[in-house]
């Protein structure tokens, strides 16, 4: 009888996506309230970074709004040089998205090993970097928060772009405004707040291309005020005595124009220059694309290209491991009221609250395996589930959204992950994890962080936000 009591539920791989669905391998990344694991998928055996978000940190942060539309924005994204998404789901305690698993570390993780990167692999990246940051603004989508950190190698050492945290939709008719993004890495046109474009991206992808180079960022100041005076105003100087070509030197002067009109990269006509610049002659395009180019750099796949003190700090500090954990029933509409009522004196209730019904509405699950549901779809379908009363009005009526609709989802063929099956040699999607003390020149003068809790990180976070259409908040 005793084992009865103990007996788990059959596993349903073919149901909605969960937790239940992933073997849960070691700990790569940690960000402000976000971590990052290596899972497994136990139908498919293919290794996935697994992001997942508290909900009661992510409340008190007041980045339900960000997360959602991050999660939106991923939907949209298929691409073969950027991180995808392939599940989002969600238990009572955290938000979960599933990526696509780069085995060869950041740039980051790179450069702070190597000290520089040789011309030619940045020549390399920068290519691949362009074709994502090109793709994405096809789709009228800006990064905003390009850096060696959120370029992540493939195990054959091919460029993606990852972190969509603080991306944005944008229209050409209308300018952004908010300050969004790592101090270090923006353009002068976002701290002069007199609204920018897609332009911004390629402003960062010239400092990543000095900073990979030279080792140093082209802008320094000892406090915050001096390094957004240095990014507006300073000239662009380069070390004495280097040895980067004059064309790589051209390169980035074109990158680091401050007009954005004739910033090289921005625009169809700007990215016919990038890719007909000396710099990037002899690039073939159509096979960086397809990552059939060979890389001038593959990582060693017999070394873990991650910091190993995530796994540390899991192991020995995490008070509440993540586990498989089975959903409470959902609370929503006229329930929440009357639960509220019978718990007014409970003061830690936060899934009763505006933002936590937000997040079970809004933060959908998603299956690159399925069809698509579009998102006022499942957003029927979850209020008319929730609540018997309305589901029982659009019965009668005939209106009862009950299926996905027949959209195929955009999957992406080129990504790696699909023969990966080696759990113990992985490197993370990263979440926004501290530098390592790399460039400490800057005295951490371009440190913003969204909790105002520096913790001797180079390359957080600002963001002010001006523009209600702009989530701008930095996870």
């Amino acid at each position: 009888m005793g084992a009865l009591c103990c007996k788990q539920d059959p596993l349903d791989l073919g149901g909605e996506v969960d937790l239940s669905h992933f073997v849960l391998l070691r700990s790569v990344g940690k960000g402000a309230f976000g971590k990052v694991r290596v899972v497994q998928h136990k139908g498919t055996k293919q290794l996935f970074a697994l992001k997942y978000i508290n909900k009661t940190k992510c409340i008190g942060m007041r980045a339900v709004d960000n997360i959602i539309s991050e999660r939106r924005l991923l939907e949209k994204i298929s691409y073969g040089l950027t991180v995808n998404m392939r599940y989002a789901f969600q238990d009572d305690e955290n938000l979960f998205m599933v990526l696509d698993l780069m085995l060869g570390g950041d740039l980051r993780f790179h450069l702070d090993r190597l000290g520089t990167i040789p011309e030619a692999s940045v020549q390399f990246y920068a290519a691949q970097v362009a074709l994502s940051l090109n793709y994405l603004h096809s789709k009228r989508i800006i990064h905003r928060d390009l850096k060696p950190d959120n370029i992540l190698l493939n195990e054959n050492g091919h460029a993606h772009i990852t972190d969509f945290n603080i991306a944005v939709r944008f229209q050409e008719s209308k300018p952004l405004t908010s300050i969004a993004g790592s101090m270090a890495y923006m353009a002068p046109e976002i701290l002069q707040k007199r609204g920018y474009f897609a332009a911004v991206d390629w402003w960062s992808l010239g400092v990543v291309c000095f900073e990979l180079l030279f080792g140093k960022r082209p802008f320094r100041g000892k406090t915050n005020e001096a390094l957004q005076n240095a990014i507006m105003y300073d000239p662009l100087r380069f070390p004495e005595n280097h040895s980067i070509s004059s064309h790589a030197i051209e390169f980035l002067k074109a990158l680091m124009t401050r007009d954005p009109n004739s910033r090289l990269g921005y625009n169809e006509q700007g990215f016919a220059r990038f890719k007909a610049h000396p710099w990037m002659q002899g690039m073939r395009w159509e096979l960086l694309e397809h990552k059939q180019a060979v890389p001038p750099f593959v990582p060693d796949r017999k070394r873990a290209n991650f910091d190993p003190t995530h796994e540390l700090e899991e192991i020995l500090l995490e008070e509440n491991p993540l586990k498989v954990r089975k959903r409470s029933p959902k609370r929503s509409g006229s329930n929440i009221n009357m639960s509220l009522k019978s718990h007014t004196s409970d003061a830690n209730l936060p899934e009763m609250s505006p933002e936590w019904q937000r997040m079970e509405e809004k933060f959908l699950p998603f299956d690159f395996t399925k069809p698509v549901e579009t998102l006022l779809q499942a957003e029927q379908r979850y209020r008319i589930q929730e609540q018997p009363s309305i589901r029982a009005q659009n019965e009668k009526h005939g209106s009862y959204v009950s299926s996905y609709s027949h959209q195929t989802a955009a999957t992406n063929t080129t990504t790696t992950t699909a023969t990966n099956t080696n759990p113990n040699n992985v490197t993370p999607y990263t979440a926004n994890t501290a530098n390592t003390g790399h460039n400490n020149n800057n005295n951490n003068s371009s440190n913003y962080y969204y909790n105002s809790n520096n913790n001797n990180h180079n390359n957080n976070h600002i963001n002010h936000n001006n523009n209600p259409e702009d989530l701008s908040r930095k996870v």
